[in-house]
């Protein structure tokens, strides 16, 4: 394995994980995992781009996991407990594990927009999602399964 790559060497991801009613709210995106190129497992990192009326996932936050997003290019809104953020190209926020503040990206501009995305990967961390009725369930045989807040599966 390489040490250095062009990140576009890196297999584009498109697939949505979230379930419908959820998966159509996304709209059309891509993703790189960086950090799982390289087998790191302490922290990941993804190159993320979000085409025109797309959004990063549901609003959401981590009880153990810190999160840190950079942009590259384009505009983004943020979209936190305190209102909406315009960033753009230079502009960075990062995310404290434990504080429950839900946030996610919108592009509600006219063309893509790239960023890169940091974070933990600690053990025993949680998502909640402030304004779904969504969690994800860790299965007994470590798969995640998409469920309603109150432990029923979605399909």
């Amino acid at each position: 394995m390489k040490t250095a790559i062009d990140s576009l060497e890196v297999k584009a991801e498109t697939d949505c994980t979230f379930p419908e009613p959820f998966k159509s709210r996304m709209g059309q995106s891509e993703w790189r995992g960086l950090g799982d190129y390289f087998g790191l497992t302490q922290f990941g990192s993804n190159l993320e781009v979000l085409y025109p009326n797309a959004q990063s996932a549901l609003r959401h936050w981590h009880t153990k996991s810190d999160e840190f997003l950079y942009v590259i290019d384009g505009e983004l809104v943020l979209a936190t407990d305190e209102g909406e953020t315009i960033l753009h190209e230079g502009m960075c926020a990062g995310f404290k594990a434990g504080v429950k503040n839900g946030a996610h990206l919108i592009n509600r501009s006219n063309t893509p927009a790239r960023f890169l995305v940091i974070g933990t990967r600690v053990k025993g961390d949680k998502v909640y999602y402030p304004d779904d009725d969504f969690q994800w369930l860790v299965k007994e045989d470590g798969s995640m399964q998409a469920a309603r807040k109150d432990g029923t599966y979605y399909e």
